[in-house]
């Protein structure tokens, strides 16, 4: 399914859905020394399941926003917003391959051990791609959804390293065929909650 039209309109309301939170927690978490959000971003290295072991790397960057007042049994829902480019690396054949995400959803960190965070998410957004020209035909954009997790590893006060997993479906890509894109990212987050809220 072509998202062409709506692509701008998906960006947008991931940008409105970070934005607005942290807009309304400024006077709250300012109080408690800190902003309910985690910033980051790293290296992926991704299969981008265009033939058999073709694989290609990126960067990511993702912000994450956790309301400061939810019961202490959903005390690490929050929300995620991620941007992938797929770029470096090309495999030989398919000199203009390109595979880009902006994804959104929601991530379940859990934050009851001291210097290590276990977390799930489910991201969903839109999927665009460069590829080998098929007529004048060389781009296009789908929606894509993303199941995921990893860790993350205290390094200081406020620095946290990731691990993460992302398993893509992009769907109906040329036909009814789902495109799964899948990787590993490392890279490092910024909390700039309180300390006290990183270990709930």
């Amino acid at each position: 399914m072509r998202l062409k039209p709506i692509y701008k309109l998906i960006f947008t309301t991931l940008l409105v859905t970070v934005v607005l939170p942290l807009h309304s927690q400024v006077s709250p978490a300012a109080n408690q020394g800190g902003i309910p959000i985690v910033v980051g971003a790293g290296f992926s290295d991704y299969s981008i399941d265009w033939g058999p072991g073709q694989r290609m790397e990126g960067i990511s960057a993702w912000v994450d926003w956790f309301p400061s007042r939810l019961p202490a049994a959903i005390s690490g829902l929050g929300l995620e917003a991620e941007g992938r480019d797929i770029d470096f690396g090309r495999p030989a054949g398919i000199p203009r391959m390109r595979q880009d995400t902006g994804l959104g959803g929601v991530i379940y960190s859990w934050n009851h051990y001291r210097n290590f965070r276990p977390y799930l998410k489910y991201l969903a957004g839109v999927g665009s791609i460069d590829f080998p020209p098929i007529g004048a035909y060389s781009h296009d954009t789908f929606s894509a959804y993303s199941p995921g997790g990893g860790i993350e590893y205290r390094a200081g006060k406020h620095i946290w390293i990731r691990g993460d997993y992302e398993y893509q479906y992009w769907q109906h890509v040329f036909g009814p065929h789902d495109l799964t894109p899948a990787g590993f990212t490392v890279g490092a987050s910024y909390d700039f909650r309180p300390w006290a809220s990183q270990q709930r």
